[in-house]
């Protein structure tokens, strides 16, 4: 099978948005392609971490047709098509890499971030933008909660030091106790992403992706539970005629099978 370009990609989503092409397409509008998106953005991530080529291969193509439907929507509407949006990032990428394009020095990664975080102040005060507004408003709300502490610090608004978030913590953790106490729901409701927000910080101090720290745990949690369901129908029982005693030691066996 002989390769295709971009540009068949794009021409092939003209013929199905066009007169005759496909009823589904033709009807999608950007409002409609947003969940999209982000199913495609995290089907990429999930076959990156398991180190799945042939599904990358898949998923990288599925999102890039999202990039295209995109535009091909907006050039319809006269505004802009997908080589102009080629046109704005390639511009962006030799404008924030004058170590690469100019006669900036940067010797280094860190070097490089602290030369873009420079480049992206001046295009903000140039544009009257904040330091937070490169953050997008749909993000995993972890994850959001690391992007924005992460600008803040860029400009100094930061804990000088990790055990000052681990104060932070311990306070948070003792206001979460008043607010149970009290009984007043909305108060837990705010003491609890207060929390969140204060673990988010530790980890961004720690130098870990608190979004990808919690899907770890997340899948941790999901194996350990399937097979303490395998264990339980293996003798004919569901896990819900079990006590939480012998669920918890059916847990520990699951831990201690990992460890083996």
């Amino acid at each position: 099978m002989s390769k295709r370009s971009f540009d068949d990609l794009v021409t092939l989503m003209t013929r199905l948005r066009g007169p005759g092409g496909c009823p589904w397409d033709r009807k999608q509008t950007l409002p409609d392609l947003k969940p999209f998106v982000i199913e495609e953005a995290y089907e990429v991530v999930d076959a990156i971490d398991r180190d799945d080529r042939s599904a990358l291969l898949e998923e990288i193509g599925d999102f890039l047709l999202e990039a295209v439907f995109l535009a091909e929507i907006t050039r319809e509407e006269g505004t802009f098509d997908i080589y102009d949006s080629i046109t704005a990032i390639h511009d962006k990428l030799v404008r924030r890499h004058p170590h690469v394009f100019g006669d900036v020095e940067a010797h280094d990664a860190e070097q490089v971030l602290v030369n873009w975080e420079k480049l992206k102040s001046a295009e903000r005060k140039a544009e009257n933008k904040s330091v937070l507004s490169g953050v997008p408003q749909a993000l995993p709300a972890l994850l959001k909660a690391s992007r924005l502490t992460e600008k803040a610090s860029r400009v100094g608004f930061d804990w000088r030091r990790t055990s000052d978030v681990f104060d932070k913590l311990d306070e948070e953790i003792a206001e979460l106790r008043e607010a149970v106490d009290s009984g007043d729901a909305s108060h837990v409701h705010d003491e609890i992403g207060d929390l969140l927000f204060t673990i988010a910080n530790i980890a961004r101090k720690m130098n870990v992706n608190a979004e990808e720290a919690l899907q770890s745990t997340n899948r941790k949690f999901q194996r350990r539970f399937e097979s303490m369901e395998s264990r339980v129908h293996e003798r004919g029982q569901n896990l819900d005629q079990l006590t939480l005693e012998e669920m918890d030691g059916l847990w520990d066996e699951a831990k201690a099978a990992e460890r083996a």
